[in-house]
C-alpha cells in the first residue's frame, strides 16, 4: 500500500494529475478541492489511497491527509464506492462534510449529484460516530462537538427526550450560535423538543 507520492505534476485536470517521480508518471485521481491547490508544473507531496478492482489499480490521491481519510470513510460505507466518494469531496470540503453528517444535514449531502436520500441518510448513520473521533482527533472546528453541546445532550437525555430528536436539536441550537452555555443550549432545545 502506498501512502504518498512526491513529484513534479506533469500533467493537471480536474479529475486526474500524471506525477512524475524519478522518471516514473503515476495517474492519481483527484477530488475538485485537490485540483484546487495544485498547478502545473509544481513539486508536490500526494497523499494516496490504491483501490484494487479485478479489471483495475487506481489510485486516488489528496492534497492533505484529512481529504484522504474522509475519503476512507466515505468508502467504508456500505453502497459508497470510489468514485461517488470522489464526487462527495468535489462537491463538500472535509470540513463541511464532517458539520453535515455531524449535524444529520441530510439535504446538503443529497444535492450531491448522483446522491439519494436513501445514501445520504446511510452515509449519516453510518458515520457518525466515527465523524465525532475524526473532528476531534483532526481539531476540526465541528459545531456539535464543544464540551457545553455534549454536556446539554447529555442533560437532555437524562430528561428522557429521544437521543436522535435532542442531537438534531442541540445540533441546530449550536450550528446558529457557537458560545452558549450548557444552560442556554438547555433551554433553547427545550422550546423546540
Amino acid at each position: 500500500m502506498y501512502d504518498y507520492i512526491k513529484g513534479k505534476i506533469t500533467e493537471l485536470t480536474p479529475t486526474y494529475v500524471v506525477l512524475d517521480n524519478n522518471g516514473c508518471g503515476f495517474l492519481i485521481h483527484i477530488s475538485l478541492t485537490t485540483y484546487s491547490k495544485f498547478s502545473p508544473g509544481m513539486e508536490t507531496t500526494v497523499y494516496v489511497h490504491q483501490v484494487i478492482r479485478e479489471d483495475a489499480h487506481l489510485l486516488y490521491g489528496f492534497s492533505s491527509k484529512e481529504e484522504r481519510e474522509m475519503f476512507r470513510l466515505l468508502i467504508s460505507v456500505s453502497g459508497v464506492g470510489a468514485s461517488t466518494a470522489r464526487v462527495i469531496l468535489s462537491s463538500l470540503t472535509s470540513e463541511e462534510l464532517t458539520s453535515a453528517i455531524g449535524t444529520a444535514n441530510v439535504k446538503a449531502l443529497q444535492n450531491i449529484k448522483g446522491i439519494g436520500e436513501k445514501t445520504a441518510q446511510r452515509i449519516v448513520v453510518e458515520l457518525r460516530d466515527k465523524i465525532n473521533k475524526f473532528a476531534r482527533k483532526e481539531g476540526l472546528a465541528f459545531l456539535a462537538l464543544n464540551a457545553s453541546a455534549e454536556e446539554a445532550i447529555s442533560a437532555l437525555v437524562m430528561l428522557g427526550f429521544a437521543k436522535s430528536a435532542v442531537e438534531k436539536a442541540v445540533s441546530k441550537i449550536v450550528a446558529e450560535e457557537k458560545n452558549l452555555s450548557v444552560e442556554e443550549i438547555i433551554k433553547r432545545a427545550l422550546k423546540v423538543l
